[in-house]
């Protein structure tokens, strides 16, 4: 034995999914349970990465018995990402996204006249519409 057989990567076998047989003997695959694999916990990662808050407000509880729910999103993001995470966080179907910029604003420092150059951030906005049966419980009670 080397000293760089250490070093070298250990082939590990897959594992082959068990076989069940019918009374017809037709085999049935049972394929073991597995662990969320590394792209499985990428996609929750940037799905929460994308989604980062519920809208609480006295307008989104107004529209919520529209269906539709309100979230403050990712600047970068798009209609197609916010709709795919909001699937893969919530376990719904939505029907339509509708996206609102929400324009920095000015701020006054200090009690002197005048704006020290201070901006509130701006943010994006997401209004989620789902299909018919489908509900989102954005405060638990």
């Amino acid at each position: 034995m080397s000293l760089l057989d250490r070093f070298k990567k250990k082939k590990v076998p897959m594992q082959k999914p068990s076989r069940i047989l019918d009374t017809e003997g037709v085999g049935k695959v049972l394929i073991p349970k597995k662990k969320l694999s590394k792209v499985d916990i990428k996609k929750t990662v940037s799905a929460y990465n994308i989604i980062k808050e519920p809208c609480v407000t006295e307008k989104a509880s107004f529209l919520t018995e529209q269906n539709k729910y309100v979230f403050k999103v990712a600047l970068k993001t798009n209609k197609i990402e916010i709709k795919k995470a909001i699937e893969l966080i919530y376990n719904t179907k939505v029907k339509n996204v509708r996206v609102i910029h929400a324009s920095p604003k000015k701020r006054r420092l200090g009690r002197r006249e005048g704006w020290r150059g201070g901006l509130k951030h701006g943010f994006k906005k997401a209004i989620v519409t789902l299909k018919k049966g489908e509900k989102i419980e954005l405060l638990p009670r």
